[in-house]
């Protein structure tokens, strides 16, 4: 295979691979806008062994009436960053308000409050470990860097080749 030939191919691959992680990237953006999903970073080992320290999580947020007891459920503390722990138990409150009582897997005890929330964060799923490279990515000196190698890759896989493609009028198809 000639050298032009295998860089025709690799611009092909390269453009292909950019195309289907930017393709993935807007449908994650519509489902998060459509269905109220989120993502969720476990910091502490309190829902260990289901959930380790480390963890990331999808959750969609859903209204109090549908918190079941058994659920993996992140909830709003004033003043404090959010919980998430399973429910042990479900009482009615004002309007549609639940007060419920949560507890971490790996802890002996319930949390020392009940929660009275109107909707609350279900965990749909997590992955453990991923949590720690994902906010490394949103780190600005990383986000600046991905920022310039991705405009790099895309000049040079749309940069036109020779003097005679130009001349022709002839480009580089994407």
């Amino acid at each position: 295979m000639s050298r032009r030939r295998f860089s025709g191919r690799l611009q092909e691959t390269v453009l292909n691979i950019a195309a289907a992680g930017g393709g993935v990237c807007i449908l994650a953006v519509v489902c998060a806008l459509l269905f109220n999903i989120t993502l969720i970073m476990f910091k502490t080992g309190s829902m260990s062994p289901a959930i380790p320290a480390g963890s990331l999580a999808v959750v969609r947020e859903i209204p109090a009436e549908e918190i079941a007891v058994g659920d993996v459920v992140t909830v709003d503390r004033p003043g404090k960053l959010p919980i998430t722990h399973r429910v042990q138990s479900i009482a009615p409150a004002d309007g549609t308000a639940r007060t419920i009582t949560m507890k971490g897997d790996a802890n002996t005890e319930a949390d020392p409050a009940p929660y009275v929330v109107e909707k609350a964060r279900l965990v749909l799923w997590s992955v453990p470990g991923l949590a720690h490279p994902l906010a490394a990515a949103a780190n600005p000196v990383v986000l600046g860097a991905t920022t310039v190698a991705v405009s790099a890759l895309v000049t040079w896989v749309l940069w036109p080749r020779s003097p005679s493609r130009r001349k022709t009028g002839q480009h580089v198809a994407a």
